[in-house]
């Protein structure tokens, strides 16, 4: 799988590649975050956003598909002790409706089959009147051109099914009846938006 491969070397984008960006999408998130909330992250990677947010919340529930990211966000989040791990997927969620009182998924959206999917599984099991906290890598391109990095991790095995600019980031959530999101832009070497939806 190619995120067990890149797990142990994917620090070093998000510290060094990429580390302003997301170090500044990591605290955006925690400021999401109340110190009584239950927290599910989806897709945590290497747990980039998890530390973040874990001194924020209660309880934060970081979940991965890959077997290999996992164990480094337990690495990266060592002495934590209100994080819980599993393997998980985001299209599939195993959790009743309305459990968790924020629910986060970090950079993946581009990279799914069925994205529509995995936002209603986010939104069932939030909580009534909850977030759903998605940052994802966009383009600055109105063209959607691929910017270097997701050129280059492409090729290397990652599958991106899309290409989100700042206004066809808003358009997707708009198209799945979410008009009233709040939207934030850090740019970068690879710029990042966070959207920020309310569940009704």
């Amino acid at each position: 799988m190619f995120w067990d491969n890149v797990s142990g070397i994917y620090d070093v984008f998000e510290d060094v590649y990429n580390g302003d960006v997301n170090r500044q999408v990591a605290l955006k998130v925690a400021s999401c975050v109340q110190s009584d909330d239950i927290v599910l992250e989806l897709a945590c990677g290497t747990g980039m956003i998890t530390k973040c947010v874990a001194p924020a919340c209660k309880k934060i529930v970081a979940t991965d598909f890959s077997v290999g990211m996992l164990k480094k966000t337990e690495e990266n989040c060592f002495g934590l002790k209100n994080v819980v791990l599993r393997k998980a997927d985001i299209t599939n969620i195993n959790c009743k409706d309305e459990t968790f009182d924020k629910v986060i998924a970090g950079n993946v959206i581009h990279l799914l089959d069925d994205a529509h999917k995995a936002v209603s599984e986010m939104f069932r099991v939030c909580k009534r009147g909850g977030l759903v906290i998605i940052p994802t890598y966009i383009n600055k391109d109105e063209n959607g051109i691929q910017n270097l990095f997701t050129r280059i991790v492409g090729k290397a095995g990652a599958d991106f099914k899309r290409q989100f600019t700042l206004e066809s980031y808003k358009q997707f959530f708009e198209d799945e009846g979410y008009a009233d999101g709040e939207y934030t832009m850090f740019d970068g070497r690879v710029p990042c938006a966070v959207a920020v939806l309310k569940k009704p």
